[in-house]
């Protein structure tokens, strides 16, 4: 077999599942109930950020809170400061691909 096959959850728990992590690409999968997120923190790498379903709450840098629905992709350069969160009722569901991976 020449492909490497990888799983993600489908359910509806807060979930921070890290699929692949080699040399080339840090590729994550997130779940978040309302109320949850991740700890503020910088980027350390190029960060592609897909929202699969829900609504997006993100602070970059010192912006404010902007949202953003399913189907949106956002780029985010290295170094910025990050606060991502589900505000919102509807579970939130993201893929976050590193590129290039990260070497911190």
């Amino acid at each position: 077999m020449i492909e490497q096959i990888y799983k993600i959850s489908t359910g509806n728990e807060k979930a921070v599942e890290k699929v692949i992590q080699d040399d080339n690409v840090h590729y994550i999968h997130m779940v978040f109930n309302k109320g949850e997120g991740l700890p503020e923190h910088f980027s350390n790498s190029n960060v592609y950020m897909t929202v699969v379903r829900g609504m997006l709450s993100i602070g970059l840098d010192d912006q404010e809170i902007h949202k953003y629905e399913a189907g949106t992709v956002l780029k985010i350069p290295v170094d910025t400061k990050m606060n991502v969160k589900n505000l919102d009722e509807p579970v939130l569901e993201l893929i976050v691909v590193k590129a290039p991976a990260p070497v911190k």
